[in-house]
């Protein structure tokens, strides 16, 4: 990282700043061309979970070349100076990593990253339908590295 005075090593803190957004964006790659996506997703703490549905762009990308990198961020704001718009600023958090992604396939294992999933976004204990599992593909990010950045504004 160029900028050492804005990074982020405490992992507990890197987890916390994952856990306050509402949106993952993923980085992927097929045939030397780029794709951002952004999806909901559910972290607990050693992975990243997040759903598909049967078929579709994503799907392609992912079959292509399961290496992906993947960000967050939080608590962006402009910080804009009176007397030079070469002096404005950002306030922000950002996690950025890379990991390789792999299809959950059991019933139990895809209720439980769903359950993670939903717990990103809700308080509430849901109970998910086989059916309703069987309409969706899970996904599951093994990260490899990951790290954190934030602005001292």
């Amino acid at each position: 990282m160029l900028r050492k005075d804005k990074e982020i090593m405490d992992r507990k803190f890197i987890s916390q700043i994952i856990k306050n957004c509402q949106v993952c964006r993923l980085g992927l790659a097929k045939d030397n061309s780029p794709y951002i996506v952004p999806v909901s997703f559910g972290y607990d703490g050693d992975a990243i979970y997040f759903h598909t549905t049967k078929k579709g762009k994503k799907l392609d990308y992912i079959n292509a070349n399961n290496e992906v990198c993947f960000e967050f961020e939080y608590g962006v704001q402009v910080l804009p100076d009176e007397s030079s718009p070469c002096n404005w600023s950002f306030s922000f958090q950002t996690v950025i990593g890379y990991g390789h992604v792999q299809e959950l396939l059991g019933i139990k294992e895809k209720r439980e990253a769903l359950n993670i999933i939903i717990k990103q976004y809700s308080d509430q204990a849901w109970s998910i339908s086989e059916e309703k599992i069987e309409t969706v593909r899970v996904w599951k990010i093994i990260i490899i590295s990951i790290t954190g950045k934030q602005s001292k504004d």
